[in-house]
């Protein structure tokens, strides 16, 4: 069994997790709360424990098969000695017999220690309440659906992610177009001209995040930015107690290609928002060379809500620290085709009534 990291209330001896609305621990039997500074210690006492030595030789079942056991970890908790079934990628849990956080100081072993944290800010009942505000006013939302989806799990988890920083220096080129139109008595002119604009200078960086992990769609995890990275502070395994974590299984190489993506992306976007004046841009060539790259490693914190309803699940994200919500929802067919037909008959009476002005002119 592997070592598993419990926070204890000195007072009475209950766990204690971190409370999201205090930004302090607290433990729910006598309310004590404590300050984070008060656990930093923790940290490194635990590396000084020795786990007891007292093996038994036994021949008890069939051996795991080569393969089947990768990935599989196992934990005894201290509270209840109830065994804690996980992936390998799982830092912190909650004990299925007794509830009590734990976290897996083995986790963070043989790979980086998290630089940062963003601890979270708001609760399950906060993310419970945040889904049910996603709903309104969602014409094209089944109706029966806020009453008949079922909640089948609420969790906070702290997601691994890169954060980079790098200065860009960028030269772009574009083609660009101005158009005049006049007319005379005899004809209409249109004349076309054509211009090569150019634009170079730098741009700053900070804290591109990137999941690294491979459970969290990159496309889900972008959509509940921005995180407000003010509030981000020196990584403490005391504000996993009460949470799920994940280490990264996405390295910060393998994640620099969709950073680099969002900075191009970036870059693009600001550049060319500065050709103005012109009917049409269009990029020709670009070139951007990054300097001064860096990258730190921060959880962040994440409430993860699916639901189920006629048969299908529906995920849900919500920023723990901001409260913004995202996850797709179900369609109802026949409310889209009424609000189809009825926009395309607006749309028809529209041209109708242009083709009659006109027909009178």
């Amino acid at each position: 069994m592997a070592a598993i990291q419990e926070y204890k209330c000195p007072c009475c001896g209950g766990a204690i997790a971190f409370d999201s609305a205090l930004q302090k621990m607290k433990c729910p039997f006598c309310d004590t709360e404590f300050e984070m500074e008060t656990l930093a210690s923790y940290d490194s006492e635990l590396q000084k424990e020795q786990a007891d030595d007292m093996k038994w030789e036994t021949d008890a079942g069939e051996e795991w098969q080569d393969g089947e056991a990768d990935g599989l970890n196992s934990y005894v908790c201290r509270s209840c000695g109830g065994e804690i079934a996980c992936d390998s990628n799982t830092a912190a849990a909650s004990c299925p017999f007794c509830g009590n956080p734990v976290v897996m100081m083995g986790r963070f072993s043989g790979t980086l220690k998290p630089n940062y944290v963003i601890p979270f800010k708001l609760d399950k009942k906060a993310a419970k309440a945040a889904l049910k505000r996603h709903y309104d006013g969602k014409r094209l939302l089944p109706k029966v659906f806020k009453d008949q989806n079922h909640i089948n799990e609420v969790k906070g988890v702290y997601v691994p992610f890169w954060l980079f920083d790098a200065d860009a220096d960028v030269d772009m080129r574009y083609k660009a177009t101005k158009v005049r139109v006049w007319s005379d008595s005899k004809y209409n002119y249109t004349e076309t001209s054509f211009f090569a604009v150019s634009r170079g200078g730098s741009i700053g960086f900070e804290r591109v995040p990137v999941d690294g992990s491979v459970k969290m769609p990159d496309d889900l995890m972008e959509s509940i930015e921005p995180f407000d990275f003010s509030e981000m502070v020196d990584f403490q395994t005391a504000y996993l107690a009460g949470f799920m974590a994940d280490k990264y299984d996405v390295d910060a190489e393998q994640s620099a290609e969709r950073a680099n993506e969002r900075i191009r992306q970036s870059v693009e976007d600001a550049f060319k928002a500065t050709v103005t004046g012109y009917e049409t841009v269009t990029k020709e060539t670009g070139s951007i060379q990054l300097q001064n790259g860096k990258v730190k490693y921060a959880l962040l914190p994440v409430w993860i809500l699916n639901t189920t309803w006629n048969g299908e699940n529906y995920l849900f994200a919500m920023n723990g620290q901001t409260g913004k919500m995202v996850g797709d929802l179900p369609l109802d067919k026949a409310a889209y085709k009424k609000w189809l037909f009825g926009l395309t008959g607006i749309i028809s009476t529209v041209i109708f009534a242009a083709s009659y002005l006109i027909w009178l002119l």
